[in-house]
């Protein structure tokens, strides 16, 4: 590789090129069978994706956002109800509260971590909501409805911090359902339970996307949801087929949300990968911390002590970013940013009317984050050389550093 050969920000045709004739392999059997919904390659998927979640079971979905949606219906989220999760996440977060008839309100994130921070989750559910005396039942005090669902997101690859998550939830009689989307096999050391957790096994229900671009991809769309409540995971099944239990028997009112076998198939093949391909992005990352040892003005991802992170993204912070993100494209390294503009202040929730300034931690983050190349492949070569082009921007830009973040105590 030449020191000018363009580094992309996410390399989709190298793995593709490897697993070529396994892949090709399931498409010929699902062409020469018409298998195409349902049956043995989606149970097969379901059965193995839930073994390594430590899941009781897994339901194979059209997609990371019907994971949301049906974990908050079979869940119990009615019409009205308010559902709380982050800002700074993607918006098919809040489209499945919105779809399953929540109403998505916020908490502020973690500095350290970008994911919820469960300090701002207890003061809210202090401050901002009263319990009923009769019914025990949590109510929001200004929008006058009932408080039933937490949504924390396991951002960029790393899981929130679930243990005083979850004891909230007991205490206020709260719903979780973990959004694993960016998750694939990231572990929590829980030390209420003093033992790792993987994601996707600590909530009622977890939801997970393989879009193609996650750790563990699809060749299309798809997506799925473990649980260890069995009702759950029926009520999801007939969810995603048209509230079907027997087929032209309808139980209830569903959608059209099955996970192809064709898709079921490929993820089949790629998740006896996928625990190697989280290895060599933490080996990555590792490296990307060694490099960025030498330059001021980078503040790396933090994994805390409880966390095993896999990697999703490799989300640096840095004052200049639009200015180094232009310099980046310029020497032809590809980068994203993960997410520009916080939820509360995107067009589609106007409505809600979050003024500026309602979650500065979010806001201040979304100003400062830029995602670098990451992906099993990236090799030590062009890790180095991204961090040298980093080096040489910041060596010759002026002086200005983003504020470390404070460590503050649980």
């Amino acid at each position: 590789m030449s020191n000018n050969e363009p580094i992309p920000f996410l390399d989709l045709v190298t793995i593709h090129k490897d697993l070529e004739p396994e892949l090709a392999s399931i498409l010929h059997d699902v062409l020469r069978t018409a298998g195409f919904v349902g049956g043995p390659r989606v149970e097969e998927f379901e059965r193995e994706f839930a073994k390594f979640c430590n899941a009781t079971h897994c339901v194979g979905l059209a997609s990371g956002t019907d994971a949301v949606r049906f974990a908050l219906t079979a869940a119990g989220v009615k019409p009205g109800d308010v559902v709380v999760t982050v800002p700074h996440t993607f918006i098919a977060t809040t489209e499945g509260i919105s779809q399953a008839g929540g109403r998505p309100d916020f908490v502020d994130i973690d500095e350290r971590t970008y994911c919820m921070d469960p300090r701002k989750l207890r003061e809210y559910l202090e401050r901002d909501c009263v319990k009923d005396a009769k019914t025990d039942q949590l109510f929001h005090r200004t929008l006058k409805a009932p408080v039933t669902a937490v949504v924390p997101v396991h951002l960029y690859g790393q899981m929130a911090d679930m243990d005083p998550i979850l004891e909230l939830a007991r205490r206020y009689n709260l719903i979780i359902i973990e959004d694993a989307c960016q998750a694939h096999g990231a572990e929590y050391f829980s030390k209420s339970e003093n033992m790792w957790k993987k994601a996707g096994s600590m909530g009622h229900a977890a939801a997970f996307s393989f879009y193609p671009g996650k750790n563990l991809g699809a060749c299309g769309e798809a997506g799925a949801a473990t649980t260890n409540d069995e009702a759950m995971a029926e009520t999801m099944r007939m969810l995603r087929d048209h509230g079907q239990a027997q087929k032209y028997y309808h139980k209830i009112e569903g959608y059209n949300g099955r996970l192809d076998a064709l898709q079921a198939g490929f993820l089949n093949v790629k998740l006896r990968h996928l625990a190697a391909w989280n290895r060599k992005r933490q080996e990555a990352a590792y490296r990307y911390e060694q490099a960025f040892a030498a330059i001021d003005g980078v503040i790396t991802p933090f994994c805390p002590d409880f966390a095993r992170a896999v990697y999703h993204l490799y989300v640096i912070r840095i004052a200049q970013r639009d200015a180094l993100q232009k310099r980046l494209t310029e020497m032809g390294i590809g980068t994203g940013i993960h997410y520009p503009v916080p939820l509360h202040l995107q067009e589609a929730y106007r409505h809600l009317k979050y003024p500026q300034g309602a979650f500065p931690v979010c806001e201040r983050v979304a100003s400062e984050i830029l995602s670098l190349p990451m992906f099993p492949q990236l090799s030590s070569q062009q890790i180095q050389r991204i961090v040298r082009e980093i080096g040489i921007f910041l060596s010759a830009a002026p002086t200005a550093n983003v504020e470390q973040p404070q460590q503050v105590a649980l």
